[in-house]
């Protein structure tokens, strides 16, 4: 029989709690926008198999945030889809809950850069045994024009962060496993400079609750020196458009790659909230490819995997 696992209220509130406080601070930092709150709930009377609901808070049209969305997510089912199961077989027939934050930032100016970041809680059960439980999330950063000392604070604060959990292995392991896992192959290149990725985490629940805790609380301290650093840069339409342009990779990765879009799409989930993640503007182009020696070629050598804090520190 498999240890009781603590109830999920704890985590539950943290969550909900966590989504408040980000909430407050990028409205502080853009200054002239507020969000605006969708909350939701599955109809039990729908076909979907998905139970439960959330909070889905947008911020458009800011001084600094051309569009920031974060979800609070409260969720269960009594299945899980195929791509869920396909390398867990524990999981299969199992029920599960899980609950979780997420959050995409797409900043006006082309100099601030877009952000993600994500904890979640997910655990399943057969005939009342848990068959499995897990602690995921993250953030990572996606520059249009990078600039070294943003990376390096990036970087600095996940280390940080790490320290009272296995210090430099744990940065070293979950750096490494962002950078695998933010990875566009067929462009073969990462989706920006990386940070932080970790899933499947099931040792110590205390222990791994804690550092999911430090993740969520950390993103912030990571994040705003960044925007207050880079927010009044001038730009013009040249950067605009590259923006856009590089917005596209976004797209492509959230809806070719990324796990939580695929769970939430295929588990029946509510797909205006999966959705929200993607830039309110985008654009493509056949064949681009920037002049030589210019600012835009220059991003070229941040979307590879580097030892950030050996090279810039």
């Amino acid at each position: 029989m498999t240890t009781p696992l603590p109830p999920l209220d704890s985590v539950r509130d943290y969550l909900a709690g966590l989504q408040d406080r980000i909430c407050a601070a990028i409205e502080g930092a853009d200054g002239r926008a507020r969000f605006v709150e969708d909350a939701w709930t599955k109809d039990p009377a729908s076909t979907s198999p998905i139970r439960g609901g959330g909070r889905t808070r947008i911020l458009r049209d800011g001084a600094v945030f051309e569009q920031a969305g974060i979800g609070f997510s409260d969720v269960s089912g009594s299945t899980l889809p195929p791509s869920a199961t396909a390398n867990r077989p524990e999981l299969a027939g199992a029920s599960w809950q899980a609950v979780g934050v997420s959050l995409v930032f797409h900043p006006r100016n082309p100099y601030v850069p877009t952000t993600h970041a994500n904890v979640r809680h997910f655990r399943a059960t057969r005939d009342g045994e848990t068959v499995a439980w897990w602690f995921g999330g993250g953030f990572d950063l996606t520059p249009f024009y990078p600039i070294d000392e943003d990376v390096l604070h990036w970087h600095r604060v996940a280390r940080a962060l790490c320290e009272p959990f296995g210090g430099e292995a744990r940065y070293a392991a979950h750096k490494r496993w962002c950078d695998e896992y933010f990875f566009l192959k067929h462009r073969d290149e990462t989706r920006g400079v990386g940070g932080l990725f970790f899933d499947d985490l099931h040792g110590d629940f205390d222990t791994e609750f804690a550092y999911l805790r430090a993740v969520g609380d950390g993103f912030l301290d990571a994040y705003l020196p960044i925007v207050e650093r880079r927010r009044d840069m001038p730009y013009g339409e040249r950067e605009r458009a590259f923006q856009l342009y590089r917005r596209g990779r976004y797209v492509e990765f959230n809806l070719v790659f990324d796990r939580g879009t695929h769970f939430g799409l295929q588990s029946g989930g509510r797909t205006e909230s999966i959705l929200m993640s993607l830039p309110p503007l985008v654009r493509w182009e056949y064949g681009y490819a920037p002049e030589a020696g210019t600012a835009e070629a220059r991003l070229a050598d941040y979307l590879r995997p580097r030892d950030w804090l050996a090279e810039l520190g």
